[in-house]
């Protein structure tokens, strides 16, 4: 047996060895499928002879390929390794596009637009339609025309489908969006593959080309692709048929992004001499854990494909569920787990990770941390490079790159400030349709006596003095290299000073050192051709996702979406808001399809866990400025209650100061401060045999001591109003509004005292 093989399963080895053509491997959570994604292309490069160059895999993160590439290093060299072909699908498709979009009458030196460009891009499109901004969201209008793009339906399929005035409204939003994207010589997320596909079809000769290079295709996580994808994958693959996909219909997720379950389900339809493997052996949790996320799982009447996981791992320890008070106390039991469970010396902050459905739900949490001294990192917040600093100064790259690209032109008009006003622009965008002529000609006929301009003297020696600075920038990019461009461009644009100006001198500095780092990502472009670093730099930039900063080595809690946590794992995972309306979300819940797509989002939280899985959900919680009783999720149900066992009562926890803390908030809290906290924040829950009340604990009063309208002190909430107060299983229930906001609260164990008037 070669070394490739040893360590393998009999599945994982049927799928290594499987070598021609199309194969389906049903990848359980944790089975190691990129071990068998990798150690395939090491099988038919070493054992197969294939030539690297004839192997083309595709992802669907950065991540996942930076982690793909790092191990087949290690397995054929690092020469071999970067023969081969490994990127996300937008990746490659830029790949394809920057050398064959000629075919399509388009120039190579195309733009990449990201969401803010797009939204930017729709502003201008609904002031040029003269429709209204508020009556017609961009981001709405944007997603519906991102859904006809991943379906493949072009501008006029479009319009002659779609029915009703606001569908007629889309349709021109759409084509006047297509016509301006030409215009400015860019193409956004969607175009990339759409582009591609429509090269493919309309060009069979293109498309010989990469089947001829491309003997073998991998590709993983199967059953997140969408309509383009599925034609992208089967155009590269119809001519060999040696395809190879890796997924799980129980781990797909993205329906929303215009992931389609029935892709990877059809799979033996569209290939019936198709071999299809399972992986069910599990490296990553423990028994109990996977009991637990099974029968979640199991409840989804329409898998086609039933895998039983199992693991020679240990059989772990119940899963826990507890329901908190409200989300404060909710957040309060998972920051006050963590302490222990780093206290126990067992686990580290790092092998911690709390996951919820929506961003809005990290607040609790962060409140809790800060208190407790627990460092965090959130994944989802404003990005490295959607920094305003960051966006502006790469505003002038991408113009610098690209004089048509509209987008780009507006951005840096007026920044740093010349005295040009958004009138300004508008007149700009009106006189250049007026032309016909894209914003920067426009510019350039401002010389053209015969033009008459509708602008005052002042403002044309502005615009022209503009005009001179971006061909400057436009003529210095194409002769240095990219770090030394970037440095010119810094001397030529006040951007420190204009920092200075607009901010508070500690931000302006963070905002400055953003800047400088453009320069130190720039370095890893240095050994490229000259005339390849800029656009290849806005590129990937272009194409970062949010999970690509995450830091797993930073000694700190993750705090992450389900979605965003695919393909993650961590020793300890707590799983927070698990009630109807977050889990299933309540926009999931009139359909069955979403309903079931949410049950696969939880399976996937639920199996990132290594050693540790906690079920979290309130009792209570804040929506809209609002305060509701909550029913837990109703896939909480489907899980035995053997399988599940409720933790002990929070006790008070010292807390741990010198762990510090990485979050948006700065000082560490007292043992004391912390004692307080997470005792006022405990469930007003019925004692039990497994969830016995500490003896410490006051006892609970039999009547109600607290009335409306009375003034009372809390240590930490200060001085607040009795709205209210009841006594709800013998606790006293206390609702108070303080300065801050309204609180419900614990009398006897809250510390209440009453304020004299």
């Amino acid at each position: 047996m070669s070394d490739l093989l040893q360590g393998l399963n009999p599945a994982q080895r049927r799928a290594v060895e499987a070598i021609s053509g199309p194969v389906l491997v049903l990848a359980g959570p944790g089975s190691g499928k990129t071990r068998v994604l990798t150690h395939r292309i090491a099988h038919l490069i070493q054992t197969a002879g294939v030539d690297p160059l004839n192997l083309l895999a595709v992802t669907f993160t950065n991540r996942a390929a930076r982690e793909m590439r790092e191990r087949l290093t290690t397995l054929v060299g690092k020469g071999v390794a970067m023969a081969l072909t490994v990127g996300t699908f937008h990746s490659l498709c830029a790949r394809f596009l920057r050398r064959d979009i000629v075919y399509l009458e388009r120039a190579r030196d195309f733009v990449i637009y990201d969401s803010d460009d797009q939204e930017r891009l729709v502003r201008r499109m609904l002031h040029d339609l003269n429709l209204d901004v508020k009556q017609y969201q961009p981001r709405s209008i944007l997603s519906r025309i991102s859904s006809a793009k991943n379906e493949l339906v072009s501008p006029t399929e479009f319009s002659r489908i779609n029915r009703g005035y606001r569908d007629e409204v889309v349709a021109r939003c759409y084509q006047r969006y297509q016509v301006l994207l030409r215009e400015a010589n860019a193409l956004d997320f969607d175009d990339l593959l759409v582009e591609t596909v429509r090269l493919f079809e309309q060009h069979p000769t293109v498309l010989a080309h990469y089947q001829q290079r491309y003997h073998y295709m991998l590709v993983d996580e199967y059953q997140d692709t969408n309509r383009v994808q599925y034609v992208l994958v089967q155009q590269l693959a119809a001519q060999r048929r040696n395809l190879f996909v890796v997924g799980d219909e129980d781990q797909s997720v993205y329906g929303f992004r215009g992931a389609d379950v029935r892709n990877i389900r059809s799979f033996e339809q569209d290939y019936p001499e198709a071999q299809v493997i399972l992986l069910e052996q599990n490296y990553r949790s423990t028994q109990a854990i996977l009991d637990t996320a099974q029968a979640v799982i199991s409840a989804d009447a329409g898998r086609k494909h039933v895998k039983q996981l199992w693991t020679e791992n240990s059989a772990g320890i119940h899963v826990a569920l507890y329901k908190g008070y409200d989300q404060e106390a909710e957040a309060a039991f998972v920051a006050d787990e963590i302490v222990q469970l780093v206290a126990s010396g067992t686990f580290t902050m790092r092998d911690c990770a709390v996951l919820y459905r929506t961003n809005a739900q990290s607040r609790a949490l962060e409140e809790a941390f800060s208190r407790r001294g627990l460092r965090y990192q959130i994944i989802g917040g404003i990005r490295f490079w959607e920094r305003k600093e960051v966006k502006d100064v790469l505003a002038y790259l991408r113009f610098a790159a690209n004089p048509f690209d509209s987008v780009s032109l507006t951005r840096i008009l007026n920044w740093p400030t010349r005295g040009i006003g958004e009138r300004t622009e508008i007149e700009l965008a009106r006189w250049a349709a007026q032309l016909g002529v894209p914003l920067f000609q426009a510019l350039k006929e401002l010389d053209n006596e015969h033009a008459a301009s509708p602008f005052s003297a002042r403002t044309i020696n502005i615009l022209r003095s503009f005009l001179c600075l971006t061909e400057e920038l436009n003529a210095a990019c194409r002769q240095l290299p990219l770090v030394q461009f970037i440095a010119h461009l810094l001397e030529r644009v006040p951007v420190r000073e204009t920092l200075v100006r607009e901010y508070k001198t500690n931000e302006a500095d963070e905002r400055w050192r953003n800047v400088e780092e453009l320069s130190n990502v720039a370095n890893r472009y240095s050994a490229l051709p000259l005339e390849e670093q800029l656009p290849t730099f806005l590129e990937e930039v272009a194409l970062v996702a949010d999970v690509d900063k995450l830091d797993q080595m930073a000694d700190a809690v993750t705090c992450i979406t389900l979605h965003q946590a695919k393909g993650l794992e961590y020793p300890a995972v707590f799983l927070v808001g698990l009630e109807d309306g977050l889990v299933p979300h309540s926009r999931s819940l009139d359909q069955r399809d979403q309903l079931e797509e949410e049950r696969r989002l939880l399976y996937v939280g639920m199996t990132r866990a290594k050693q540790r899985l906690y079920l979290c959900h309130a009792g209570r919680r804040m929506s809209f400025g609002h305060t509701a009783t909550t029913i837990r999720s109703r896939f909480l149900e489907d899980i035995p209650p053997a399988l599940i066992k409720s933790p002990m009562r929070q006790r008070a926890v010292a807390a741990v100061p010198q762990l510090g803390i990485a979050g948006r908030n700065s000082g560490t809290a007292t043992n004391r401060e912390v004692a307080r906290a997470s005792v006022v924040a405990m469930p007003p829950t019925k004692p039990s045999a497994a969830n016995t009340v500490p003896a410490r604990l006051p006892q609970k009063p039999r009547v109600v001591t607290f009335f409306a309208g009375q003034r009372v002190a809390h240590t930490r909430f200060g001085e607040g109003v009795v709205v209210s107060s009841r006594l709800i299983d013998g606790d006293e229930e206390v609702t108070v509004s303080f300065t801050d906001r309204e609180r419900r609260l614990l009398a006897e164990l809250a510390g209440l005292v009453r304020v004299e008037a």
